[in-house]
């Protein structure tokens, strides 16, 4: 029995337009914080990247966002 495999023909890669640059979202300004969950441990996160260390505790981890966007 014979195989046969279709093959679909590819234009010339000079024919094809290259991809257009995304813009970069831009970062928001100032600091937004908020509480993430992990685990059975609270941690506060802010939008600039920062983290602060893990608590058990909800409320100290809101004082330590408060904390970073006051500092």
């Amino acid at each position: 029995m014979e195989t046969r495999i279709d093959a679909t023909l590819v234009p010339p890669l000079g024919s094809v337009p290259l991809p257009r640059p995304q813009s970069q979202p831009t970062p928001p300004t100032g600091h937004t914080t908020s509480t993430a969950e992990r685990g059975s441990f609270c941690l506060a996160v802010c939008t600039c990247g920062w983290s602060g260390p893990a608590r058990r505790s909800r409320d100290l981890a809101r004082k330590d966002a408060a904390r970073h966007t006051t500092a």
